[in-house]
């Protein structure tokens, strides 16, 4: 019998031929799915427009995409057993596809919403199954190799994504950031076809089809009602308090549900763990706020500034610059110190990065906000993915695939709702500063910065209007220091395994290191 290679030779651990093709199929899909989350945001000025609409109604293009991909979420893993990986995946890649031709093909905003969230469902699916495939065909000891080829385009879209939207819109049609997914996926789709290893679907359990259809609507009806009352000024607007109720009541159900069946969509038990509660309270909010203001930075550019969605793109590139220079590292890090450690500064320089944009106006200088982009990027690179990492650290191996199911919903309807809050703070401040309704705010605010008599003044209510909402976002932020000071402030060292013990070894407690 021939010996197998060891690892510590370094033989074994090289992604071969086989695992390289199979990569190329993936890393196809991981593009169009992350690119996709970014790209739309530099063309909503335009849509707004196109639309004749108002940005808490335009905002509903990313936060129905973000709602979607956390409802598919916790289908995924359900279904790649119950159908087999290779049929999942390219299912996926079929529904992105028809969702991103009808999205391009939309003709009010009310439809491209629609096809914006059919396109989320398969979305969520790529990320998640395509990973499931390539590391099952690389095995586990290859898993590093594996996440640093994932890797390469989770680090670019944030980059990529904002340019190739803005030279899009600009250069071609906003139609086109849609149309852009379709070769790329038929591409993945033939290549998929041919290149990914057969696999036989398995006995699955029950999937909580019920919870799923009680969390999905109750936070997008939730988000509706709230978005509502931008517009209305009230709430006993029965638009206002008919959804958000409706909402508040879906979400008590589910989880008085949660707590009772066997098999929740998202279990509950895991907020027993303290340091797993405080890490998803702390990447909530963080979500919130963060995402909620990126999602306006490129409106600013375009509506205040002037610049054209390409430049706007532009502009946003050093936030993805600096926090790829820091993720390699700080992934490395968080396996070695205290996740609060990290956090904690990485926080404080994006509140400090924020600070200049709460100030912002018509002439601010560039070079002071994008270097106070960069430090935000670098603050990003240091709070997500250790955060992640306290979540995950002290659960028991069979509880991951669960807590990494609960973190990715967590993690997208947070950015849902952070989008639809700060939306409708500026929507609001836009109009009583122009003295129109609210769905009319974004119009005559753009209106007002393009006409030469009322250029200086409405630039100046514009730009107000943006700091505002910015300060709202760096409150929430500064918010978030509150849990983060109650992360792990000692590394969590596992148990020596019971093998151990078994050989002689007295079994190691579990004990926290710096």
């Amino acid at each position: 019998m021939s010996a197998q290679p060891s690892p510590a030779t370094g033989l074994d651990d090289k992604l071969d031929r086989g695992v390289l093709k199979v990569a190329s199929v993936v890393v196809l899909g991981a593009i169009m799915a992350i690119l996709d989350t970014t790209v739309v945001n530099v063309a909503l000025q335009k849509l707004t427009l196109q639309f004749s609409t108002s940005l808490d109604t335009i905002q509903w293009v990313v936060t129905g995409y973000m709602l979607a991909l956390a409802t598919v979420i916790p289908v995924t893993g359900w279904a790649a057993d119950r159908f087999g990986t290779k049929r999942l995946y390219l299912l996926a890649i079929g529904t992105f596809l028809v969702g991103s031709m009808l999205a391009g093909l939309s003709w009010s905003v009310e439809t491209l919403i629609v096809f914006r969230v059919l396109q989320g469902l398969g979305g969520g699916m790529l990320l998640p199954a395509g990973m499931t495939i390539l590391t099952r065909t690389a095995g586990p000891q290859r898993i590093g190799r594996v996440m640093s080829v994932l890797g390469v385009p989770m680090l670019l879209g944030p980059i990529c994504g904002p340019i190739l939207g803005g030279w899009l819109v600009d250069a071609v049609s906003w139609r086109w950031i849609f149309y852009i997914n379709v070769p790329i996926g038929v591409i993945a789709f033939l290549l998929g076809l041919r290149l990914l290893p057969k696999d036989k679907a398995q006995p699955t359990g029950r999937f909580d089809f019920l919870g799923l259809l009680m969390v999905s609507p109750g936070l997008a009806a939730l988000i509706f009602g709230v978005s509502r009352f931008a517009s209305t000024g009230t709430i006993t607007a029965v638009e206002v308090w008919l959804p958000g109720l409706a909402g508040i009541l879906l979400l008590v159900g589910f989880v008085l549900r949660a707590l009772r069946v066997p098999d929740p969509l998202m279990d509950l038990s895991l907020f027993r763990n303290r340091p797993f509660s405080v890490s998803m309270i702390t990447l909530s909010v963080f979500c919130i706020g963060f995402f909620g203001a990126m999602l306006l930075l490129p409106t600013y550019f375009v509506l205040v500034r002037g610049e054209t969605a390409l430049h706007a793109g532009l502009l946003l590139a050093p936030q993805g610059f600096g926090a790829m220079v820091v993720m390699p590292f700080t992934g490395r890090l968080a396996d070695k110190i205290a996740a609060r450690r990290i956090v904690l500064p990485g926080l404080l320089l994006i509140v400090v990065g924020m600070i200049p944009f709460t100030q912002v106006g018509p002439d601010t200088p560039y070079a002071l906000l994008l270097s106070a982009a960069f430090v935000m990027g670098i603050g990003m690179g240091c709070t997500m993915m250790p955060i992640t990492s306290a979540a995950l650290q002290t659960l028991q191996p069979a509880d991951m695939a669960k807590a990494s199911t609960a973190t990715s919903i967590l993690q997208q309807t947070s950015g849902a709702i952070g989008s639809a809050v700060m939306s409708i703070i500026l929507a609001s401040l836009l109009a009583t500063r122009f003295g129109v309704p609210t769905s009319q705010g974004q119009l005559a605010a753009t209106a007002a910065t393009f006409n030469p008599a009322t250029h200086t003044a409405a630039t100046t209510l514009t730009a107000d209007s943006f700091a505002t909402t910015f300060l709202w976002a760096t409150v929430i932020l500064t918010l978030c220091l509150v849990p983060a000071f109650f992360l792990p402030k000692k590394r969590f060292v596992p148990p020596t395994p019971p093998a151990a013990a078994d050989a002689g070894t007295p079994a190691t407690p579990a004990v926290p290191l710096h």
